[in-house]
């Protein structure tokens, strides 16, 4: 019996997914900015609609779309696109940026635990010292930011604190990514990358366009010059079409578990894009928490020993 493959191409598109993610996070600031948030995801939608529509045919070794794919489809993109977006984004105006980062750092243990919930994957010791090690990482860089975090909102409602309902928000949203990475392993079993990618965008466009449209109304668009044009597209193919092609094309070779590990290049490459084009720095607490967080991902992805492979064969 042959020891099985590492496979280093799923953990780089993997890896090259979260990296983007992370890009386009950090560049979109100057568009978040300057539209309403609605607005802007609804165009991300558009843009991505108007790229894939060649990807939505189906391949001749697919079988045709049945009710059990569609209803996953449409989770994927109510949970893992639109749910998600708006737990986060209005979790983050109710409670303190470091909390909601030490709530994300929650993501890599959420995505185990879903995929040992509803796919069953067995999680080794290997496995949940790679997950430690990510959420320390994350954990430690949201609780060392450089720049001063805003005050959490004051008041409540139902008698419930804002700041606690916007953690509850935000780990909301943590359940939504992990939701996606988890409905996004069923469905690589089921339809490759591309149209996978093609088919949630237009359910994330469908469930945008009411909200997109409402914002839309009395936009002054002469504040968008050429470069936030320009940004704007790059923006939505990266976030409806590179990235998600790459996450399902990894996703197809790797437990959805260890796959969760790899949303520890988000933060590491959007810090990377504030230092090396916005001018910011990093703390010696900050540089320690990537390196936590990249021996997660070394861990996760070190191939497995020569001795247990021997084992494994003689077995």
């Amino acid at each position: 019996m042959s020891p099985a493959r590492t496979p280093w191409a799923a953990y780089a598109a993997l890896a090259a997914s979260m990296t983007m993610v992370g890009a386009y996070v950090a560049l979109s600031k100057p568009l978040a900015a300057a539209m309403p948030v609605f607005l802007l995801a609804w165009l991300r939608y558009l843009i991505g609609a108007a790229a894939m529509p060649h990807w939505l045919r189906r391949a001749p070794h697919e079988p045709p779309l049945d009710r059990a794919t569609l209803a996953l489809l449409f989770w994927q993109a109510l949970l893992g696109n639109f749910l998600f977006t708006i737990c986060m984004l209005t979790g983050l105006r109710l409670t303190t940026a470091s909390a909601a980062g030490v709530i994300m750092a929650a993501i890599p243990a959420m995505v185990a635990l879903q995929s040992w919930l509803f796919l069953r994957e067995r999680l080794d010791g290997r496995a949940l010292a790679a997950i430690a090690l990510a959420a320390a990482g994350i954990a430690l860089f949201s609780l060392d930011k450089a720049a001063p975090a805003p005050a959490a909102a004051s008041g409540a409602w139902l008698g419930v604190p804002l700041a606690l309902w916007g953690n509850l928000l935000v780990l909301a949203a943590v359940a939504c990514e992990a939701a996606y990475v988890v409905i996004g392993k069923r469905l690589t079993g089921r339809l490759g990358p591309r149209r996978i990618a093609a088919l949630i965008n237009l359910w994330g466009l469908a469930l945008m366009t009411p909200l997109g449209l409402w914002a839309a109304r009395g936009y002054d668009w002469s504040r968008l010059d050429a470069p936030l044009w320009a940004l704007l597209v790059f923006y939505g193919l990266a976030a409806s079409v590179w990235t998600v092609w790459l996450w399902m094309s990894g996703l197809r070779h790797v437990p959805a578990a260890r796959a969760g590990v790899f949303t520890v290049m988000l933060p590491v490459s959007a810090a990377a894009v504030g230092v090396l084009f916005m001018g910011e720095r990093l703390t010696s607490a900050q540089w320690a928490a990537f390196a936590l967080a990249l021996a997660g991902l070394v861990v996760a992805t070190w191939p497995a020993t020569l001795t247990r492979t021997t084992d494994r064969s003689a077995a």
